[in-house]
């Protein structure tokens, strides 16, 4: 899948809202699974991206629908760092289109709002992660947040360009 400078780069904690949900839960699952996702439980489970956004404008309010929106909305293609317990830094591409996931599992992780992600195999090295990625990491917070400055599309596709080839 070709890339051009353009292409949007996001953060994902994927950590829950939920307190009760151990922060490490959403990034080991996603990575284990191939997906990135958002929290967001919604019940009864919905069948659509639109029965989703009434659903959690119902339940919790307009910002989890906002939420769930703008990370449904993010393109095929678009890549995706992520974090996991150790601190370690991973990088991969979004490939699929929202879903909701109803499991058991996911609803323990609070990780239901999915959608496919290639992820790398490794962790990238601290050194490589371009710098806009690692201040957005460092401000803290657990939302989807598009990374919008100018520095950081060309040096992630380089980054995904580099480990992709060492496989």
């Amino acid at each position: 899948m070709a890339a051009t400078v353009e292409t949007p780069v996001y953060r994902a904690p994927m950590r829950s809202r939920d307190d009760a949900v151990p922060p490490w839960v959403g990034p080991e699952r996603a990575l284990e699974l191939g997906i990135c996702g958002i929290g967001g439980r919604l019940e009864p489970a919905p069948g659509s991206l639109a029965e989703a956004l009434v659903t959690a404008d119902a339940q919790a309010g307009i910002r989890l629908a906002w939420r769930i929106e703008r990370f449904a909305k993010a393109p095929i293609g678009a890549f995706v760092w992520t974090r996991d317990v150790d601190g370690l830094t991973y990088l991969g591409r979004i490939v699929g289109p929202w879903t909701y996931d109803a499991g058991a599992a996911a609803a323990a992780a609070d990780l239901v709002h999915v959608r496919r992600c290639d992820w790398l195999a490794d962790p990238v090295d601290e050194g490589s992660v371009p710098p806009d990625v690692q201040a957005t990491f460092g401000r803290g917070g657990r939302n989807w947040q598009r990374i919008r400055a100018a520095s950081v599309s060309a040096p992630t596709l380089a980054v995904w360009d580099r480990y992709r080839a060492e496989k």
